[in-house]
């Protein structure tokens, strides 16, 4: 018996010797997967079950190493795939295919999604940012009102009124591949609840097209409409009057930016039509001002040069014409002019953190009525936006404008402002604000006309009740000093609530 169980072992022996010889032939001349005959050559040695269950329980592997056998591993085969023949198959994916496509980490053109894809509409929709979309669009809506308390004191008088303030405003904007279309629009409409004062109705929409025409090359074409009352406390404003005119504003521009390597160049072209409504005197009647309705149109160029990707000097040229429509005013002065502008200056961005330009340069208007000396200024503009850490942004502007006068044998004034705003975010819902002003209004033709300047301070804080619903206070006080009399304040506080979308 025992010499018939080793004849037998002896014969299975050789048979399997023979079968691995021939499967590792036939893998090395490519008749059968590599894998199958590396399967097939691992060596088998025959043993009795109790010599099985006497072993060690650690098993050896083709390479020789040893393994834990209650440890559930799999085999990668040469190809780069993987081998799930010998895993448990409770620990196997749901889709076996994509554990058996070959490994390419370094691959580039990832499959995409395709357009019916829900998972690819809703991460093309959802942005995280609010308002309701349109199409290809977003409006941003929003409606506020407040309760305002205003105190004045003016030559030992003073005066205090409670108004209410409605306000409406939105932002539509497209997510186009290419190419955006911005349009932005507020109003505001003021109702005297008690005491007296001249309200202060204002609106303005402006829309912006920007067009992509090459990698270098960008075009803008924009458009605008303002509504705004003149202040009892201007120049040009009638005295005595109940009601002060109305004061339309119209603009249109195109302009063309273009990269020459470190080369930027800009050329522009833009019109702006002032329209004046009537004056209600306080006897009833009225007064027409439709001798200051006026066109006025520039072009002008503009290069840089980009020494370093954060700074590039710039020099930019414009000349214009202001073209009246009725060629004399009531006092028979030809107000037409023309206009000529240069200036000097640098652009800066290094990023989030600090951004903004800075330009000097001189401005003159020269008047067709011999009779007015022509208007000229040395112009400061520029503006910045730092932030000096992360929840803290801090807006600076400098601003240089020329104002024609309606004063009979008076060209004009110049006005210089400077103005700063500070939002800190005290809370992931509560923001500070901090806002100061000054403007000089100075008149370089007149030593009798009064040269004024006006102070502004103001602070005021934002509550974001929820994600709809925002709670505004706010106080700003405003103090005018005039030249040879007496200065003018202003008080005024505050509190109300903004519902947006």
């Amino acid at each position: 018996m025992i010499e018939n169980a080793k004849t037998e072992a002896e014969s299975a022996r050789r048979k399997m010797s023979a079968l691995s010889a021939g499967l590792l032939a036939c893998g090395v001349l490519g008749l059968v997967p590599p894998a199958l005959a590396q399967t097939a050559t691992q060596s088998t040695t025959w043993t009795s079950p109790s010599s099985r269950a006497a072993a060690s329980p650690q098993a050896t592997t083709a390479t020789g190493t040893t393994v834990d056998p209650t440890t559930t591993a799999t085999t990668a085969g040469v190809d780069g795939t993987t081998d799930i023949n010998g895993t448990d198959p409770a620990l196997l994916p749901e889709d076996p295919d994509a554990e058996t496509q070959p490994l390419d980490l370094v691959r580039q053109n990832l499959r995409e999604t395709t357009l019916d894809d829900p998972t690819a509409l809703r991460t093309r929709r959802d942005t995280g940012s609010e308002g309701v979309r349109l199409g290809t669009m977003v409006l941003r809506p929003s409606i506020s009102e407040k309760l305002v308390h205003e105190r004045t004191s003016s030559g030992g008088e003073k005066e205090n009124r409670t108004l209410s303030e409605t306000g409406l405003k939105g932002t539509l904007t497209t997510d186009w591949s290419r190419h955006e279309l911005t349009i932005g629009a507020e109003g505001y409409w003021q109702k005297n609840l008690s005491g007296d004062g001249a309200t202060d109705p204002r609106a303005n929409v402006n829309a912006d097209l920007r067009l992509d025409l090459a990698d270098d090359t960008v075009a803008h074409i924009k458009g605008g409409y303002a509504f705004s009352r003149e202040d009892s406390d201007d120049p040009n404003a009638i005295s005595g009057a109940s009601v002060q005119s109305g004061i339309h504003q119209y603009n249109g521009g195109l302009s063309v930016e273009h990269d020459f390597g470190r080369l930027r160049g800009t050329i522009a072209a833009d019109l702006t039509r002032f329209q004046y409504s009537d004056a209600e005197l306080s006897d009833g009647t009225t007064l027409s001002l439709s001798d200051r309705d006026r066109l006025a149109g520039e072009l002008r160029g503009r290069i840089g040069y980009e020494i370093s990707p954060a700074l590039t000097p710039f020099v930019e040229v414009a000349i214009g014409k202001v073209t009246y429509d009725e060629k004399q005013d009531t006092s028979g002065y030809a107000r037409s002019a023309d206009t000529y502008a240069a200036r000097g200056g640098i652009a800066a961005d290094f990023g989030d953190k600090l951004k903004g330009e800075l330009g000097i340069g001189y401005e003159r208007q020269r008047f067709d009525d011999s009779r007015l000396d022509d208007l000229a200024a040395l112009t400061v503009d520029g503006n910045v936006t730092w932030s000096p850490h992360q929840g803290t942004d801090v807006d600076l502007g400098l601003s240089t404008t020329i104002d024609p006068s309606t004063t009979a044998g008076l060209n004009g004034s110049v006005i210089y402002a400077l103005n700063s705003e500070v939002q800190h975010q005290l809370r992931s819902n509560l923001v500070l604000r901090l806002a100061n002003a000054v403007e000089w209004t100075r008149y370089p033709d007149s030593a009798a006309t009064q040269d004024s300047t006006t102070y502004t301070t103001g602070a005021g804080l934002t509550w974001s009740i929820n994600r709809y619903l925002d709670l505004t206070t706010d106080v700003e006080y405003e103090r005018t000093t005039r030249s040879g009399s007496d200065g003018s304040n202003v008080l005024t506080s505050s509190i109300g609530l903004t519902a947006k979308r």
